[in-house]
């Protein structure tokens, strides 16, 4: 299988200018459900003729459908989609599992490509993503060669992985910055990159460890040095990031990109390199401090960081301009035409014939009958030279034979029309190759009913606690209204814990009459892995009532082990609509939990009969692979809170979470629904949840019983707090 180099584009401009650099394939936006929400992208009637323009040159487009979609969204989703369907689309990108399972069903001749917005960090997430029907996985930026490669052997499925381009600071799908903070949800494309902005850094005690610095802005990602490594691991589609930059950026990252998978091909390993000038050039288009190899060889580390500042540096502008004028004069301003081959016939009192092909591809048109001439004959110089006036056509005639009996007629404009209509005749025969037929809207709907969330009345909701200080939890068991207590898996200081105080705990829920939950990390890879080695820690998971899981690699995960318990998602598995909710419900979870980012209204649109909404705690802003411990301090190997403080002088928490290897960012401020309690009710969840993460014990019983009185008791007007936010429940996102 040959690799294939996949280019960015923002606009139709782009794409053509990817293709003429030498792009395999293209991945683009339209006006809907895209990841970019802010580039140029192209209007529907354009994205029809981008598949068409595709096609005719032997490459492939794929339409980026990777955001989460809300239910009246889903409902657009069948007419925004079957148009590119029928053209012949050849993939969509996706994040969504609703979205997933819609498109799966509804247009079933398409292949769907596994987003790096889904989080995909291991075998596990790979192995469920093509046996629900995906036909790509694209690796989250944050794996290594050997993760890869893990991939690539046990999964069975095409990898698609990032060369080059801007890095996010957050595992992709799980950041909330600019969502809660600012309003404008990465997930659904309008990212205001809070992690671009300089933070000062505090220590426990609030003491200045680092000012006014980019902590969270990474250097961009170039694999250029990497490529015979990262192709060795299995990768199938090298992937360049950019919709939201120019087409001479496009065609610049391209063009060395290709030229060096050239010399891969010829000089093999052995013989590879990467000129300097190459890598240069590269810089001139955009830098942001310098290139890193991101990820692949290495976990985190302050040389993969920019902090001095996220900006585009001042360079040379003459030459930059000089680059970008010669980009536009080899692949923007050229007609990047489509050779063909063709055959003119014109013979006198008969129908004048024009035959055209192309790769296999044919057509042939006939015009009016060719007339004898009475003064000035057409002479076959001449008909050549109008029949190879394909200008703005998009096509080319390379060979061009005539079969022409001297002394004819015929008019200039009927020559004209003869070649126009033979090319748009091969244009159409070749894009019939590709067409299909309209997707099936009621297998879609067929499965959004199976998955749909029943109408029967709701059971009585009840109260859940979930903890990352299990100190409190002895004390939790005596309170009357709490049903279910979760011990997050950072309750834990270390792997023996786990295996050794997960009974005591379970029996002490036990005996007082309730259920006890583990949460699983945020983040499931090799250090998950040899924490939750089956042999031991799987018989401490079946003791609990229940898992409650984080990402897709921990549902296939235990499903793989023979897990018989009970899972249940949590928000960051994003069910944001029906959809999405039927489709772990049929995978065998339990209950899920509403995704934070969603309104009163749109909660009640979705339903939530079968799922446990949170109504207290400091949110996770962000969850990622660098360490500001390790940053700017040095690795400790121990957990430590920081803290990192904007423009506004808003404080976040930033704990390193050593067992797993990642960092959670916190909320400045905790989410408060305990006004909302009646709204809430009406709305019908399953459970509500307070979620505590930094909270002492004497603060974590006080709001418990606070939030018991207003949901299961009187309900008192207020409650003693002096900073919080109400998150998305009244407001939203777009």
């Amino acid at each position: 299988m040959e690799t294939e180099l996949l280019a960015p584009a923002g606009s139709y401009e782009s794409m053509i200018a990817a293709f003429a650099a030498g792009a395999d394939a293209v991945y683009i936006g339209g006006k809907r459900f895209g990841a970019r929400a802010y580039a140029d992208n192209p209007k529907d009637e354009d994205i029809l003729r981008a598949v068409s323009y595709a096609h005719e040159r032997e490459k492939k487009l794929y339409l980026t459908v990777n955001t989460l979609l809300k239910d009246r969204e889903m409902e657009e989703l069948y007419a925004y989609l079957n148009p590119f369907y029928r053209e012949g689309l050849d993939a969509v990108i996706v994040q969504d599992w609703g979205v997933f399972s819609f498109v799966r069903d509804a247009f079933p001749g398409m292949d769907i490509h596994a987003s790096t917005q889904m989080g995909i960090t291991g075998v596990y997430g790979a192995k469920l993503a093509k046996e629900m029907g995906a036909s790509r996985v694209v690796t989250a930026r944050e794996l290594s060669l050997k993760e890869i490669a893990a991939i690539h052997e046990r999964a069975d499925i095409e990898i698609e992985s990032f060369v080059h381009g801007a890095l996010c600071f957050c595992y992709s799908g799980q950041c909330l910055f600019s969502s809660l903070i600012g309003g404008r949800s990465g997930n659904r494309g309008r990212c205001a990159q809070p992690c671009r902005l300089p933070y000062d850094l505090l220590d426990e005690r609030g003491a200045l460890r680092e000012k006014d610095r980019y902590l969270l802005s990474p250097r961009n990602l170039c694999a250029l040095d990497l490529l015979p490594d990262i192709l060795d691991a299995g990768v199938y589609s090298l992937k360049i990031e950019g919709r939201m930059k120019s087409p001479e950026y496009t065609a610049g990252v391209t063009r060395i990109y290709r030229r060096c998978l050239e010399r891969l091909a010829q000089r093999g390993r052995d013989g590879y390199f990467v000129r300097e000038e190459e890598k240069r050039e590269l810089l001139d288009l955009y830098d942001r401090g310098g290139f890193s190899t991101g990820y692949y060889r290495r976990h985190n580390g302050p040389e993969m960081i920019w902090a001095k500042r996220p900006s585009v540096p001042q360079k040379d502008t003459a030459r930059s301009e000089k680059l970008a004028d010669e980009l536009r004069r080899t692949f923007l301003e050229p007609e990047n035409s489509v050779k063909i081959n063709g055959k003119l016939r014109l013979c006198a009192q008969k129908p004048a014939i024009l035959e055209v092909s192309c790769k296999g591809r044919q057509a042939q048109v006939s015009g009016p009958l060719v007339q004898t001439a009475q003064s000035r004959p057409l002479t076959k110089e001449e008909a050549e030279r109008r029949i190879r006036k394909t200008g703005g056509s998009g096509y080319v005639f390379d060979r061009l034979s005539l079969e022409a009996e001297d002394g004819i007629f015929f008019p200039a404009g009927e020559l004209n029309r003869l070649r126009r209509s033979a090319i748009d005749a091969l244009r159409e025969e070749m894009a019939e190759e590709y067409r299909r037929q309209d997707g099936s809207l009621r297998g879609a709907k067929q499965r959004e009913d199976q998955g749909a969330p029943s109408d029967t009345e709701p059971s009585a909701c009840t109260l859940t606690v979930s903890l990352e200080d299990a100190e409190s939890f002895s004390s939790l068991c005596r309170i009357q209204e709490v049903r279910t207590i979760c011990l997050d898996c950072c309750a834990f200081p270390a792997r023996r814990a786990f295996l050794e105080r997960s009974a005591e705990y379970i029996r002490q829920a036990h005996e007082t009459g309730k259920e006890c939950v583990y949460i699983l990390p945020w983040i499931f890879r090799e250090q998950a892995l040899s924490y939750y080695r089956w042999e031991d820690a799987g018989k401490v998971l079946e003791l609990y009532d229940a898992v409650l899981l984080r990402n897709q690699e921990e549902f296939a995960f235990l499903r793989e082990h023979g897990y018989s318990g009970r899972m249940a998602a949590d928000w960051n598995l994003y069910t944001f609509n029906r959809e999405a909710a039927g489709f772990w419900r049929q995978a065998g979870l339990s209950w899920d939990t509403v995704p934070p980012e969603l309104n009163r209204h749109e909660i009640r649109e979705r339903g939530c009969r079968d799922s446990e909404l949170l109504v207290y705690g400091y949110q996770p802003l962000m969850v990622t692979a660098q360490c500001q411990v390790k940053n700017t301090m040095g690795c400790e190997k121990k957990p430590r809170t920081l803290y990192l403080k904007d423009r506004m002088q808003k404080r976040f928490r930033v704990v390193n979470r050593c067992m797993f290897c990642y960092n959670v960012i916190y909320n400045s401020t905790p989410l408060e629904l305990y006004a909302n309690a009646e709204e809430i009710k009406k709305l019908g969840p399953r459970s509500i949840r307070l979620q505590f993460t930094k909270e002492t014990a004497q603060e974590t019983l006080r709001t418990v019983r606070d939030y018991a009185d207003a949901f299961f008791g009187t309900g008192r007007l207020e409650r003693d707090v002096k900073e919080f936010t109400r998150g998305h429940f009244g407001r939203g996102v777009e």
